[in-house]
C-alpha cells in the first residue's frame, strides 16, 4: 500500500531549530513505521525560499537572496543526517521543476475562472506576509508578531477562495480524519462559520521581485503561500509522472499549529479549484516551549538540534521528543527533562533490562537463546507476559497509525517494566543453581530473548541506531533489515539457538554538566578582579534598543518596577530601579536591553531580559543607578554592536 507523508517546507529566514527538528523527526518516524508495515513510502521535506522576509534576511546578512537561500537551505539539508532523518526527496521552491508547476497551476486556475484582478485596501503584516482581517487582530496587533499591521492599498490578483467554502465545510464534516487531532478540525470549522475572503495571491514587482512571476502578468510575483503549498504536487512530478498517480490520493501532511490555516483552508480550496481530490490527512502538532517559556531568538532560548545530539545522542533526542509531547498539544523542553528520560527510561529501564538479559543468556545458556519448552511448561507469569506482549503489539500499531506516539511508547515501556519484574520474580540466577530447573531456566531466557527482539522491532522507527544494536547483539542482524510489524505478533520470532553477539551498553547514565571557564584564576583581570571573556562570549550577548511603553510599581516591593518594552516585539522586564525613577518619567525612553538573558521569575512576574544601568558612587558614599539611555532616533529592536 502506498504512503506519501510530508513535512511543511521550512521557511529559510532562520536556521533550523527544535521545532523544525520535531516536525521532521515525527514525519521520519511515521514513514519508517509505514515501511515496517510493508508500505511503499514517499517521505518529502524541503525549503520555502521566496518572499519578502527572505529579501530582508538576505539584506541584513549582506547577501543576495539567491546566495542567502542556498546557504540556509544547505543548513537544513545538513541537519537531517545528524538527526538520522532519511527523506526520499528534499524539494526547494527555487527548483526549476517547482517553478514550472506553480506557473502551470496558476494558468489552470485562471482558466477555470478562479483568479481575478482587483484593487484591495487592507492591513498588511510583513511578518505573516499577508493581509489580516480586523477579527484576526488582538488589540490592533498581529497576534503572532505583536506588531501593528500597516495599511496598504494596491492592485493585485486574487484567488476566489470564497467560491469553495461550502465544499470545504462539507468535506471536513464528511471526513473526520481530514484534520487531526479533533481540536484543530473544530477550530477550522469554527473559522469557516464566517464568510471566507478571497485570497490575494500576488505581489507587485514594484515592491518585491524575489518570487515566481505570474505566467499571465510579469508585473507581479506569486504570493509565497500559493507558491509553497504546491511543493506537495511538484515533488511528485505533477501532473504526468506515474509517482504522482501512485502517491497523491494518500497524501498526509505534518505541520505545526501556526500554519493550520494555510494547510486546512488555502490548500484544499486550491486543489478543488484545480479539479484535484484533496489530500487524505492533515496532522497538526503544538509548540515546543523551553523551560515553560516560548522559544524565541530574542529571548536567547532557541534550541539547536545539532547541539542536542552532541550532548545526548541522536536516539535519546528522538525518543525524548516523541515521548514528551502529546501530539497536538504544547510541550516544554528542558535539559533536566531530557536527562531524566535518558537516565530513567533509557539507561535504567531499557538499558539494564537488555544488559541483564543478554548477560544471563551468555552465562547460563552458552550464549545461545534457548528454545521454549512446550506450552505445558509455561507458568502463569509466562502467559501474563505473552498476553502483555500481544496487547502491546496491537496498541503500538493503533497508536502509531494515529500519531499518538507518546502512547505507543507508553505501551512499550509498560512491557519493559513487566520484563524487569519478570526477571526478579523468576530469579534466573537461582534457577541456575538447581539442575532440575534447567527447563524452567531455558524458558525464562527464551522469553526474555523473544521479548527483546519484539522491542527492537518496535523501536526500529523511533530509535533506529539503538534497535539495530539490539538486533545485532541478539544475533538477528540479518533478519533485522527485513523485519516487519508482523514480528510484533510473534513472541517466538527469534529462532531457537540464535547466537548472541557482543554485549554493548545502550545508554550511559549522564550527569548535568555545568560549563565553567577552563582556568578561572587565569581569567582574572588586573582591573577590579573581573573575569575576562572571549570575543565569542561577548558576541553571544544580544543587545537591543528597546522603548519603554509602560511602567508600574511591583506590588509588595519598594525597589522593583515592571516595564513593558517594545523591541520590536513586546516583552516584560522587571528592574530594580524604583528608588531612582518614577514610572511616568520612563515612558517613551529608549534603553539598552540584554535580550537573550534566561527568563527569571521575580515577585511572581516572568522577566524576559535586563536593561543596562551604571552604578554611580555619590559623595555621601551611597550608590545611585542610572539607566543607559539610547539615542531617541534609534528604532526599537536595533542591534547594539
Amino acid at each position: 500500500m502506498p504512503t506519501y507523508v510530508t513535512t511543511p517546507i521550512y521557511y529559510v529566514n532562520a536556521q533550523p531549530h527544535l521545532g523544525h527538528a520535531y516536525t521532521t523527526i515525527v514525519t521520519d518516524v511515521y514513514s519508517r513505521f509505514k515501511r515496517l508495515l510493508g508500505d511503499q513510502v514517499r517521505f518529502q521535506t524541503g525549503t520555502d525560499e521566496h518572499g519578502e522576509k527572505i529579501v530582508e534576511a538576505a539584506a541584513k546578512g549582506g547577501k543576495t537572496p539567491r546566495a542567502y537561500v542556498d546557504d540556509i537551505s544547505a543548513q537544513f539539508r545538513a541537519i537531517w543526517p545528524i538527526l538520522n532523518v532519511q527523506p526520499d526527496h528534499i524539494i526547494r521552491t527555487t527548483d526549476p521543476e517547482h517553478i514550472a508547476a506553480v506557473q502551470r497551476i496558476l494558468t489552470l486556475v485562471q482558466d477555470r475562472g478562479d483568479i481575478y484582478f482587483s484593487e484591495y485596501a487592507g492591513l498588511y503584516c510583513r511578518g505573516c506576509e499577508r493581509f489580516l482581517t480586523d477579527k484576526e487582530l488582538v488589540n490592533g496587533l498581529c497576534p503572532d508578531h505583536l506588531k501593528e499591521p500597516e495599511p496598504i492599498t494596491e492592485q493585485n490578483y486574487f484567488f476566489r477562495m470564497s467560491r469553495h467554502q461550502d465544499w470545504l465545510i462539507e468535506h471536513i464534516r464528511r471526513h473526520p480524519e481530514f484534520i487531526t487531532p479533533e481540536r484543530y478540525r473544530n477550530e477550522v470549522l469554527a473559522f469557516l462559520e464566517e464568510p471566507l475572503e478571497d485570497l490575494c495571491i500576488s505581489r507587485p514587482t514594484s515592491r518585491l521581485t524575489w518570487g515566481i512571476l505570474l505566467p499571465f502578468d510579469d508585473k507581479f510575483v506569486t504570493y509565497v503561500w500559493f507558491d509553497a503549498l504546491i511543493n506537495y504536487l511538484s515533488g511528485l512530478g505533477w501532473p504526468s509522472d506515474p509517482m504522482f498517480r501512485e502517491f497523491w490520493p494518500v497524501a498526509e501532511h505534518v505541520v505545526a499549529k501556526d500554519i493550520l490555516k494555510p494547510h486546512a483552508i488555502y490548500w484544499p480550496t486550491m486543489l478543488h479549484a484545480m479539479g484535484l481530490e484533496p489530500f487524505w490527512r492533515l496532522h497538526v502538532h503544538g509548540y515546543w516551549n523551553v523551560d515553560s517559556t516560548k522559544m524565541s531568538k530574542s529571548l536567547g532560548n532557541v534550541i539547536r538540534p545539532g547541539d542536542l545530539v552532541d550532548s545526548y545522542g541522536v536516539d535519546t533526542v528522538r525518543y525524548f521528543l516523541l515521548r514528551e509531547m502529546n501530539f497536538g498539544l504544547d510541550a516544554s523542553f528542558s535539559h533536566d527533562a531530557i536527562l531524566a528520560r535518558q537516565n530513567a527510561d533509557l539507561a535504567n529501564d531499557l538499558g539494564n533490562l537488555f544488559s541483564r538479559s543478554l548477560t544471563m543468556i551468555g552465562k547460563y545458556a552458552g550464549g545461545r537463546i534457548p528454545p521454549v519448552a512446550g506450552d505445558r511448561a509455561l507458568e502463569d507469569s509466562d502467559r501474563e507476559l505473552q498476553a502483555a506482549l500481544d496487547h502491546m503489539a496491537r496498541a503500538y500499531e493503533a497508536e502509531m497509525r494515529d500519531f499518538r506516539f507518546h502512547r505507543a511508547l507508553q505501551a512499550l515501556w509498560e512491557v519493559i517494566g513487566l520484563l524487569n519484574r519478570f526477571i526478579v520474580s523468576n530469579a534466573p540466577w537461582e534457577l541456575a543453581k538447581q539442575p532440575d530447573r534447567a527447563e524452567r531456566l531455558n524458558t525464562v531466557l527464551a522469553l526474555l530473548g523473544g521479548s527483546l527482539w519484539m522491542i527492537a522491532v518496535a523501536l526500529k522507527p523511533i530509535m533506529p541506531e539503538t534497535a539495530a544494536k539490539m538486533a545485532r547483539a541478539l544475533g538477528m542482524e540479518a533478519a533485522f533489515s527485513q523485519a516487519r510489524l508482523a514480528h510484533l505478533a510473534d513472541w517466538q520470532a527469534v529462532p531457537a539457538r540464535a547466537q548472541i553477539g557482543e554485549l554493548v551498553q545502550l545508554f550511559p547514565r549522564l550527569e548535568r554538566k555545568k560549563e565553567m571557564p577552563a582556568n578561572k584564576e587565569a581569567a582574572k583581570s588586573s582591573a577590579g578582579g573581573a573575569e575576562l571573556i572571549s570575543l565569542e562570549q561577548f558576541k553571544a550577548l544580544d543587545l537591543r534598543v528597546a522603548e519603554i511603553v509602560a511602567a508600574q510599581p511591583v506590588k509588595k516591593s519598594d525597589r522593583l518596577l515592571q516595564l513593558t518594552l517594545h523591541c520590536p516585539e513586546e516583552r516584560t522586564v522587571v528592574s530594580g530601579i524604583a528608588r531612582y525613577y518614577r514610572p511616568e518619567e520612563l515612558l517613551g525612553k529608549k534603553v539598552a536591553l540584554v535580550a537573550n538573558l534566561q527568563p527569571a521569575r521575580l515577585m511572581g512576574i516572568v522577566s524576559a531580559g535586563m536593561i543596562l544601568a551604571a552604578r554611580e558612587k555619590q559623595d555621601d558614599g551611597t550608590e545611585r543607578l542610572k539607566l543607559l539611555f539610547v539615542d531617541p532616533a534609534m528604532n526599537p529592536g536595533s542591534e547594539i554592536a
